[in-house]
């Protein structure tokens, strides 16, 4: 599936904002000339903490920090979630992941970009107009989109690290492999 709706809202699940080069890929997509809306709630920041703190042995003062730069810099993507709509999205199998949908559907977010999609099962997501999809999908359909824009920030992202692009493409690879091989056959 390729959105063609300017300025889609996308849900970020916490697991796609925890790896570093990811999240910056991400949210600058998201920085205008934008591809995306971000969407999170303070659950899914919650969430994201926990892991840089737990898996990447950040501190909470780093862990803060990020939720605080990514607040400032896209004040629209916080969404408040009633705890009423959480509990009634009994078709998502692990209740720890029914909050993600419930952001979706406060925000009107046609997508959720996360690392688990079993976890989001699409006969869950159809009646609120919601897909699911990995990193390397929603990739693919901004860089679908709108190529020479996403060749743009990845150059940026690369030079915000004093690299080129082919650094940041290969720092992408485990997460999105297919993006990598698009963009690494592509003759840009």
């Amino acid at each position: 599936m390729i959105f063609t709706q300017e300025n889609e809202a996308a849900v970020l699940d916490a697991c796609v904002l925890v790896p570093m080069a990811l999240c910056d890929t991400l949210l600058r997509l998201a920085e205008e000339p934008a591809t995306y809306r971000p969407i999170w709630s303070e659950q899914i920041l919650e969430e994201m903490a926990r892991a840089l703190e737990l898996k990447l042995h950040r501190t909470a003062a780093e862990a803060a920090y990020r939720r605080q730069q990514m607040n400032a810099a896209f004040p629209e993507a916080m969404v408040t979630v009633p705890s009423a709509l959480i509990k009634a999205l009994d078709c998502i199998p692990d209740k720890n992941d029914r909050h993600v949908l419930a952001a979706a559907i406060m925000a009107h977010a046609s997508v959720i970009v996360t690392q688990n999609k079993k976890h989001f099962p699409q006969e869950c997501l159809d009646p609120y107009g919601v897909v699911c999809q990995n990193v390397d999908e929603f990739l693919i359909n901004q860089y679908q989109r709108n190529k020479q824009l996403i060749l743009d920030k990845l150059d940026d992202q690369a030079a915000a690290i004093s690299k080129d692009r082919t650094f940041v493409i290969t720092s992408l690879r485990p997460v999105a492999p297919k993006l990598v091989d698009l963009l690494q056959g592509s003759s840009s």
